[in-house]
């Protein structure tokens, strides 16, 4: 925009109601509390959640960690082995409540009160319904200091897909679409690679390693033949899934060549060819079959149901329209990547990013809650959580 036609500068008033007012610092807990979520991200401990911990004491950090995998310690025991002697009497900043069972591990509670902390400030509460917690009772009822709710929707948004996982059975889902200024995934030719550049490409790849599974439908896999591994970044590729309700994936794809290398799961009607099947499987492809709509196409409550039980807590779906559209219809979709490319595929570029009916009007069209933007090379990279208005 030229300086002539950039809008005239908002008038400005000395009145103290209309000034927008200076955030505060943050609170010696939530600079603590920062940490621990800081450090919740890393590992891989699917299908626990993501945890992070800090010994603190005079204000001075002597022990943390997260926890890295299913069966090795928990955030809290890490931290406080880290801490040693100096956890006795010290504070404990942890984003998830402490665990008051038995599982793979000991009790996390019976960790913090051998090592003598004498506060615990925990982020969020333990949401397992099917796990009889109680970590912040054992600890009050024992004289610990517990304070809860600091830096709450930070720590659950870290366990966000894991919530999900355990109170309604299925996975958190992330959509992920590159597509053109005008909303396109590929030219008239149905040529796709590559609409977007190295960079958006490379954070796609950042993405499938935070994921325990990533999904296509079997027209990406038949137009594009797609690896769908982990390669510009470091990270272990997920399982992938391929949603091909009459087993059409070609022997000679990609992912059926490499399946021995990286799980590979195919989702197909009940009635799909089983010779299909067979031939499929010899190349080390897993087939779980499910159940379909009236339409005649895979049902996707009933397959992620089928992939939650498997244990995928985080799927990222990566195409086609159809899919992706699925999802989005079903309000299934929880989060949204969209890498929009400053290119024009013009009105013949087939298909839309997304093939569903869609809202009636805008105000029911699900968005993104706080969107937020960034650059990857030259396309952008907006992404966040999805909300659906209510009918």
């Amino acid at each position: 925009m030229s300086a002539s036609s950039r809008p005239p500068p908002a008038e400005t008033s000395n009145d103290e109601s209309s000034r927008t007012p200076e955030r505060s610092e943050p609170t010696k807990d939530e600079r603590w509390m920062s940490r621990a979520i800081e450090l919740a991200r890393g590992g891989s401990p699917s299908p626990n959640p993501h945890v992070g911990a800090v010994v603190v004491r005079n204000d001075k950090a002597v022990g943390e960690g997260f926890h890295e995998r299913a069966g090795l310690d928990h955030a809290e025991v890490v931290a406080l082995k880290a801490a040693g002697g100096e956890a006795k009497g010290a504070t404990l900043y942890v984003t998830l409540e402490p665990c008051n069972h038995h599982g793979r591990t000991a009790p996390c509670t019976d960790a913090i009160l051998q090592a003598g902390i004498k506060q615990v400030v925990i982020a969020c509460e333990d949401p397992n319904p099917h796990v009889d917690g109680g970590g912040i009772e054992r600890l009050r009822g024992a004289g610990v200091d517990v304070v809860l709710g600091v830096c709450k929707q930070e720590g659950e948004a870290v366990i966000a897909p894991w919530t999900k996982f355990v109170t309604r059975g299925i996975p958190y889902v992330t959509i992920k679409l590159a597509l053109s200024l005008d909303g396109r995934i590929a030219t008239r030719s149905g040529a796709s690679k590559w609409v977007t550049g190295p960079d958006a490409r490379a954070r796609v790849h950042a993405l499938r390693a935070t994921q325990d599974a990533v999904g296509v439908g079997v027209g990406t896999v038949l137009s594009d033949d797609p690896n769908l591994t982990v390669r510009d970044t470091v990270g272990v590729s997920p399982t992938r899934v391929i949603f091909d309700t009459h087993l059409r994936t070609p022997l000679h794809a990609r992912v059926v060549q490499t399946a021995t290398e990286v799980p590979t799961l195919l989702l197909a009607s009940t009635d799909a060819p089983f010779e299909n099947e067979e031939a499929l499987t010899s190349h080390g492809v897993e087939v779980l079959r499910t159940t379909t709509t009236a339409e005649g196409r895979l049902d996707v409550m009933a397959a992620i149901t089928a992939l939650a039980q498997r244990g995928v807590v985080a799927l990222m779906v990566e195409g086609g329209a159809e899919l992706a559209g699925s999802f989005l219809a079903t309000r299934l979709a929880d989060e949204l990547h969209a890498f929009i490319a400053p290119i024009l595929l013009g009105p013949r570029g087939r298909p839309g990013a997304v093939d569903w009916a869609g809202p009636e009007v805008p105000s029911k069209a699900p968005r993104i809650v706080s969107p937020q933007w960034e650059l990857c090379g030259d396309d952008a990279h907006v992404f966040g959580r999805l909300v659906y208005p209510e009918d």
